[in-house]
């Protein structure tokens, strides 16, 4: 299987034969051509096929009222004891709430709400308590507030809960493998849905991930799933992709991953890239706390940008905002 790889740019001196990276400010006019046990090639946009052409460059559609033509940041919110970074900060309600405001005013587009950590070695929460923990903390957000609200869940019922409240979209870190009430309750819903990339559950998946090559297997892995959601009855419009950094990779799964993200247009989704303060950052740049995280997270924020992903899901909202305006101003991408 031939895999094409977009080279993004975002130089405001554009060719003219120069097509634009799903839909946003970032262009390409030039593929690395990828396959298995070969090295990677250079080509021109000739020798790509039309179709992938067409895929590559297509606007994505709007979701939960937000155009992508540009990257959207979505504040995390964990209502949870015992998350890596924030875990216990905005445990109570009225913490939660004011967090989410706070996120709105300081550029946040929309907010993700969850209940359970998933960090590694996280064991799972009952489904009665991760309701409680998430629905009235949506609710109270949606009251006061037009953002657009997503739960971060694996379970239908959470799920239900939460759209109930307002949420308007599904977080799913296992991309609807967990539970499988989820994928026909999101059907039935017509809501969007994040399709996460993951290897195994959150108590295990650090203990020895391997891959053959991981940015081409997680991509077949996310084909796999966009396959098997559009089967249970989710429009493909509909599904945002999530490379799940972290989420049983290495350190150097993480790197490598972030360096090819534009591969994923190819799959014809929205993107999402979610590495906020994770650990891989505090290896490289020596930071054992994950609140002192933010300047590497900015950075990879930044990254992810230029290679045209749609969301970046982060905990520093206003400092994620003005990197991107200020990489926007510089780069001319229109971020």
């Amino acid at each position: 299987m031939i895999y094409w790889r977009p080279i993004p740019m975002t130089d405001p001196a554009r060719p003219r034969a120069a097509l634009p990276l799903a839909g946003t400010g970032v262009w390409f006019d030039r593929v690395a051509r990828m396959e298995r046990g070969r090295a990677p090639e250079v080509v021109p946009l000739t020798e790509v096929p039309d179709a992938t052409l067409a895929t590559l460059a297509a606007a994505r559609a709007p979701l939960a009222g937000l155009t992508l033509d540009r990257v959207r940041i979505m504040a995390i919110l964990n209502v949870t004891p015992d998350s890596f970074s924030d875990g216990g900060v905005h445990f109570a309600p009225d913490d939660a709430i004011a967090m989410a405001r706070a996120a709105q005013a300081g550029g946040a587009d929309l907010v993700d709400v969850g209940g359970e950590s998933t960090r590694p070695g996280s064991a799972g929460v009952p489904e009665a308590e991760e309701i409680s923990r998430t629905a009235p903390v949506i609710a109270a957000i949606r009251a006061g507030s037009r953002i657009p609200v997503s739960i971060d869940t694996r379970k239908a019922a959470v799920a239900e809960a939460a759209l109930a409240a307002g949420a308007g979209i599904v977080n799913d870190v296992a991309a609807l493998t967990h539970d499988p009430a989820l994928a026909p309750f999101v059907a039935r819903a017509g809501v969007p849905v994040i399709l996460m990339h993951h290897q195994g559950p959150p108590e295990t998946m650090q203990d020895d991930p391997r891959y053959g090559d991981v940015v081409l297997d997680v991509y077949d892995w996310l084909a796999g799933r966009i396959a098997a959601a559009v089967a249970a009855g989710i429009a493909r419009e509909r599904i945002v992709v999530d490379p799940g950094i972290g989420f049983g990779k290495t350190l150097q799964h993480n790197v490598t991953l972030i360096r090819h993200l534009s591969l994923y247009h190819g799959l014809g989704c929205a993107v999402l890239l979610g590495a906020s303060r994770k650990r891989f950052i505090g290896t490289l740049s020596g930071t054992a706390e994950a609140r002192a995280r933010m300047p590497g997270s900015l950075a990879v924020a930044v990254h992810g940008a230029m290679q045209g992903v749609h969301f970046l899901r982060v905990h520093d909202t206003i400092e994620t905002r003005q990197a991107l305006d200020l990489q926007a101003a510089l780069g001319g991408n229109g971020t």
